[in-house]
């Protein structure tokens, strides 16, 4: 082989790396259908040491090539390879990576209801740890993909990913130690964290490490509800509200449309028929079964009382036709059927007790008891069919 073909041969050899080691975890055409973790996680492992192989090749080839080339376009042809080279390493290591495109808030700062900032119309994520109450509005948190706070003296580690429509809330501990975790890319369309000690990649919408040494075990997920700030507001007048931080003000006023469903890109956009990869639904888990609800028809029907898992539940949707509530409907021995009443609350039709939105009896022969809550998510249909394979449907 000449020493052109060598030269040549290396500098595509290095700019296909640097293609794959990004095409593979981030939403590029065909990338994330296939089951292409392994493979993407070799490359990240040995990335350093292919592209030093990938050097060596053009620099003991270079110079020769340049200086006497064959034939005057070989020094044009070799030159212009480099500049190629250069420019695709610039856009898939300083351009096209996650953790280049989303950042974590610099000033991050919550604050009470009194002096709150954010819309009560607009959509959050709440969380309660030891009677401490606070919420992330989804225009923030969907930029920033995940936020570390400290709730309750707990450490909490708050994620979304915009593509599946996934909030989720872990514990950061792995084993018994709080870990650091930077966005990394994209499994299946769903986002991807590395933590900082093992380099293991955890899918956000389960809490799974899928690759590295940790391949296997999950981080603890912590509960969390999705309705809007006023209503959140209502449960907790206590709380905490995270507030907007001034440097990614342009990247939240892009944000402004996808909670609402009115996203015009193909990732994040809504499809407004059911049952569509980009329709929404709720997801519940119980017993390891799984069933989802079309959003369209729990809009109008505004509440199901259904059994999951061998679990009695009910689901309904509040006023604002954005809030979700869920609770098991059964107190001891006592299974309860619900009805809805005009303002949001329910009636359950064995006693006739009257329950408020947080699940506590207000009215009637129950009066004080509490329904236990169920974990219950909206997101795109994709979303929940891909991390929930056995999942059936409803509505």
């Amino acid at each position: 082989m000449s020493r052109l073909s060598l030269f040549v041969s290396g500098i595509f050899f290095l700019i296909i790396l640097e293609i794959a080691k990004v095409y593979f975890i981030m939403p590029m055409p065909g990338s994330q259908q296939a089951n292409t973790i392994e493979a993407a996680f070799w490359i990240h492992q040995h990335v350093w040491f292919l592209r030093v192989a990938g050097w060596i090749i053009i620099l003991l080839t270079a110079v020769p090539v340049l200086r006497r080339p064959q034939r005057p376009w070989h020094r044009w042809l070799s030159i212009a390879l480099l500049v190629a080279y250069l420019v695709v390493g610039y856009l898939f290591n300083f351009r096209l990576l996650a953790e280049k495109m989303f950042y974590q808030p610099r000033h991050k700062q919550l604050t009470h209801l009194d002096k709150n900032k954010v819309p009560m119309d607009r959509l959050v994520m709440g969380i309660v740890r030891h009677d401490e109450a606070r919420a992330y509005p989804v225009q923030f948190i969907g930029y920033h993909h995940q936020v570390r706070d400290t709730v309750g003296g707990e450490p909490v580690m708050i994620t979304y990913c915009t593509v599946c429509r996934t909030g989720r809330a872990f514990s950061p501990l792995v084993g018994t130690h709080p870990d650091d975790f930077r966005l990394v890319g994209m499994d299946h369309f769903n986002a991807m964290f590395e933590d900082s000690r093992t380099g293991s990649w955890w899918q956000q919408a389960t809490g799974k490490a899928i690759a590295g040494p940790l391949t296997g075990q999950s981080l603890t997920e912590l509960p969390t509800q999705h309705m809007t700030l006023r209503e959140w507001a209502a449960l907790y007048p206590n709380t905490l509200v995270m507030q907007p931080d001034a440097d990614f003000q342009e990247s939240y006023d892009k944000m402004k449309p996808y909670e609402t469903g009115k996203s015009k890109s193909d990732l994040t956009r809504r499809d407004s028929l059911s049952w569509h990869d980009k329709s929404w639904v709720v997801g519940i888990t119980q017993n390891r079964a799984s069933r989802a609800y079309d959003w369209n028809g729990l809009l109008r029907v505004r509440i199901v009382n259904d059994t999951v898992g061998q679990v009695p539940v009910v689901l309904t949707v509040g006023n604002d036709k954005a809030s979700l509530f869920a609770w098991k409907r059964q107190l001891d021995d006592q299974v309860l059927t619900f009805l809805r009443l005009p303002d949001g609350s329910l009636k359950d039709t064995q006693t006739g007790s009257v329950w408020g939105k947080n699940g506590v009896c207000k009215d009637g022969p129950l009066m004080g008891r509490q329904l236990q809550p169920v974990q219950a998510y909206q997101e795109f249909w994709h979303s929940w069919k891909t991390f929930h394979p056995s999942t059936d449907q409803k509505l």
